[in-house]
């Protein structure tokens, strides 16, 4: 039998057809994911989005809580499958390519910002209140303007408010920031020679102490573990919970344990190398590694449980 060329035509015509909407259809399920930066020197933030082909500078509109916001597009990052997204503390998702009106009024936003902090500023000295302006932040919208300060006590800045309304025909807002925020915003250079942590990639501030400090027997000289905000740095969280978990499965410092039928006295742990320092009734100092340490604490325990059983049998008159 002889096939149709005809038949064989069509068929080739419609798998060539089919082929650029199967790649339309595949590339609409993945989620492409971009580094953003809503203003010039700031955080950044990934943002994910079904749009196609985005390039590194163009403007887009994120989506925010009040609306959307433009951003500039930073570095691209690879494509997940939908069903398979990564990880996100703070998803942000982009929403359109932004319009040229918008493009060019996103380029001006910051003298849309400069000129209220600046009246700001002017009218915080006139009024001689205690407060120290830190940002102005202006929705893109023109719905309300954002004030954030620092101050020691609360402000009446009331006058202030009914002047900048009166100035500017939008919403108000005075935000009161501590330290930590206000060093988020101004961003700056850490102990270690990095970006801030705290105004590179940190979203939500977590709790720190001194008791992080001393687990990871670091010097407790305020100068050392204090960061630019002179509170204490937010990269003791980091490996708290590592050298917590690790020191846990350590015998402690002043346990005394056998070695070599002698009696050892722990003096020191090195989390990092799992290793323990002890010294003899005679002084004699000696390290131990991980796989010594607890194949001599274990002999220990044996030790004691003998003896125990020992005395028990002699109690009760047991040869």
């Amino acid at each position: 039998m002889y096939s149709n060329p005809d038949k064989i035509m069509n068929q080739h015509q419609e798998n060539n057809s089919r082929a650029p909407a199967e790649e339309n259809r595949r590339k609409e399920r993945l989620v492409n994911h971009y580094k953003v930066q809503f203003r010039p020197a700031e955080q950044i933030w990934s943002a994910s989005t079904r749009l196609q082909e985005l390039h590194k500078t163009e403007v887009v509109m994120v989506k925010t809580d009040h609306g959307l916001e433009p951003a500039r597009v930073l570095p691209i990052v690879p494509q997940w499958p939908a069903h398979d997204p990564p990880r996100e503390t703070n998803p942000r998702t982009i929403g359109r390519r932004a319009t040229r009106d918008e493009t060019a009024q996103y380029e001006k936003l910051y003298d849309m910002e400069h000129n209220p902090f600046r009246l700001c500023s002017e009218l915080i000295e006139k009024l001689n209140l205690p407060m120290n302006l830190v940002k102005v932040e202006r929705f893109f919208n023109g719905g309300k303007i954002i004030f954030y300060f620092t101050a020691e006590s609360r402000v009446d800045f009331r006058e202030l408010v009914k002047n900048l309304v009166q100035e500017f025909r939008t919403r108000v807002e005075m935000r009161q920031i501590g330290v930590r925020h206000e060093t988020k915003m101004l961003g700056g250079l850490g102990c270690c020679g990095r970006e801030l942590c705290c105004s590179s990639f940190i979203q939500n501030f977590e709790s720190v102490s001194i008791k992080m400090a001393k687990e990871q027997n670091l010097p407790l000289n305020p100068a050392k573990i204090s960061g630019a905000c002179n509170r204490l740095l937010c990269c003791l969280n980091y490996e708290y919970k590592t050298y917590k978990s690790i020191r846990k499965k350590m015998p402690k410092v002043g346990k005394k344990i056998m070695l070599n039928d002698r009696q050892y006295k722990v003096r020191q742990h090195n989390v990092l190398k799992e290793s323990i320092v002890v010294t003899s009734l005679e002084g004699e100092e000696l390290t131990l590694n991980k796989d010594e340490w607890q194949h001599y604490i274990r002999i220990s325990y044996e030790l004691v449980a003998a003896k125990l059983t020992r005395k028990k049998r002699a109690e009760l008159g047991i040869d």
